[in-house]
């Protein structure tokens, strides 16, 4: 393969330098790009740390925490029945928040610094895949660059969940990877090393187990020789039987997500958009950056555009097809570690159409420019109050809460929406908002049960409970256009209660439900 440019000659043939002869780059070492992937790596993380706690915590980060808060021994209990995917990722911030508390800013702060981790990983695999290049310092950087922009990236920065981990983690073992298959290394112990870290990977998140796919056809393109495939797939097969019990456990409790077959996720949207781009012109400059480096990639005959192809397609048309044929188990976010191979394509793509001419260094910066500028409104969006799950205000409700109600009053919530957005959540990531409240609808906390949630009983079972109490809030979450009353309210009117106030948060209202006590 090969990118010409005028005054210098570029060019990637992976037989140009016989592998057994190639200088090593181990992890960009002497490459003399470590620096730069560090450098890049903390503006990635500052970049995305910036305004990370400033969303209100949503259903799936309330997992997160009330699974981490749990007594160990109840973690484990808990896995056996469900999340097993997230164990790792729940054992870790279990740790993690008894040192540093489950505000926003602590909770999230993992996953900004794996981005940053991630970022930095970028530029090194990007610098090891076109190892042949002159201009591989710059599609490196570039690459970075890209990838900090990437509203994906944002996303899985402020967020409380493994997906940023396991990103870093994807990138850098596919570093690992590409230097015992370019080395052509033979010996057991550094492949014994990748299968271990392939094992923790998957213990990390589950579908990262699809890279194997990725690195499969990485080693049929190399064509490696006999001894070093042997050594590949005898690491990926014990990495598997590694990661074992999760896959297992994970395998058992597919029904917790069977919910997905009713989202219709599967859309031209959300792939094509919202996956990695989140608005339509960044989608469409991206797509077509992609495609004139795929195309450049392909006619050169490159490896490169074999792992990188693979990496970005594969694991998500794996997913679609199960999702249409198996049973349910796409989402955009369990894609998110495919991010690093769609920031260099695109990077390969602009170095590819802005390579002749005098200016073509300032026609290079303005396009990551003009990228960067067309991710702004989304990467800004997701830094605003209601950026999760198309507006969750458990922070704010909460707060309504804290400024109106007064110690021995009751709450209770509304209960006839899905787990992830029941308001009630409000209560368990911001309790000190609800100090001194009576909450009666609680059964069994859950932190004493096998599920993630409380289990609750309805109103008319727990009448008695409110007895002598004048005053109950009630947060309901609203559907738009619906003027049905509460099933809440109407049972707490037939125990001769009245609302008495109506606050509306965003998409919670709280209700003051009053009435005269003798």
């Amino acid at each position: 393969m090969s990118i010409t440019e005028v005054g210098t000659s570029v060019a990637i043939r992976g037989t140009e330098q016989p592998p057994a002869t190639a200088r090593a780059r181990w992890f960009g070492a002497d490459s003399g790009i470590g620096p730069v992937a560090v450098l890049l790596g903390i503006i990635g993380w500052l970049f995305t740390f910036i305004g990370s706690w400033i969303p209100s915590f949503w259903g799936d980060e309330a997992a997160s925490i009330m699974s981490a808060e749990r007594p160990l021994a109840t973690i484990w209990q808990e896995l056996g029945r469900v999340d097993a995917v997230h164990g790792a990722y729940y054992v870790f911030l279990h740790f993690w928040i008894d040192a540093f508390g489950t505000s926003e800013l602590a909770v999230r702060l993992p996953s900004t610094i794996a981005v940053g981790v991630a970022v930095a990983g970028t530029v090194v695999l990007a610098d090891r895949l076109f190892i042949h290049v002159a201009a591989t310092r710059r599609i490196a950087v570039m690459a970075g660059a890209v990838m900090i922009l990437l509203p994906r990236v944002g996303y899985m920065a402020a967020e409380g969940r493994s997906y940023a981990i396991g990103t870093a983690v994807a990138v850098w073992l596919t570093v690992f990877f590409l230097e015992l298959l370019d080395r052509r290394i033979t010996r057991p112990l550094p492949w014994f090393a990748f299968a271990v870290v392939f094992a923790l990977s998957i213990y990390v998140f589950l579908y990262l187990v699809l890279l194997a796919v990725v690195y499969g056809i990485a080693v049929i393109a190399a064509r490696p020789g006999r001894a070093v495939s042997r050594r590949w797939s005898a690491a990926i097969a014990v990495g598997v039987m590694l990661a074992a019990p999760v896959i297992v456990y994970a395998l058992s409790e597919h029904g917790q997500i069977a919910f997905l077959a009713h989202r219709n996720y599967v859309t031209f949207t959300r792939i094509f958009v919202i996956q990695w781009f989140g608005n339509p012109w960044l989608a469409i400059a991206c797509w077509a950056l992609i495609l004139v480096a795929v195309v450049t990639l392909l006619r050169s005959r490159s490896r490169a555009a074999v792992l990188l192809v693979g990496w970005l397609a594969l694991p998500m048309c794996i997913l679609i097809f199960g999702n249409t044929f198996i049973a349910p188990m796409y989402s955009i976010r369990y894609l998110s570690f495919t991010t690093p191979a769609v920031a260099i394509l695109v990077a390969v793509g602009v170095s590819t159409l802005f390579s002749r001419g005098g200016a073509a260094g300032w026609m290079r910066g303005a396009a990551v420019v003009a990228l960067f500028s067309l991710a702004l409104p989304t990467n800004s969006f997701e830094r605003t109050e209601f950026a999760k799950d198309d507006g969750s205000d458990l922070r704010q409700a909460a707060k309504v809460i804290g400024a109106h109600a007064h110690q021995g009053d009751a709450v209770v919530f509304d209960e006839t929406t899905r787990p992830s957005r029941k308001p009630r959540l409000a209560l368990r990531l911001y309790p000190q908002y609800f100090a001194g409240l009576s909450d009666v609808m609680l059964r069994t906390p859950y932190a004493r049960r096998s599920g993630i949630w409380d289990s609750v009983s309805p109103i008319a079972e727990i009448a008695p409970s409110l007895s002598g109490i004048s005053t109950v809030w009630d947060l309901e979450l609203t559907t738009p256009g619906s003027v049905t009353t509460p099933v809440n309210v109407l049972a707490l009117e037939r125990l001769g209660y009245s609302i008495s106030r109506r606050l509306p948060v965003h998409r919670t209202v709280v209700y003051e439900i009053t009435r005269e006590t003798i």
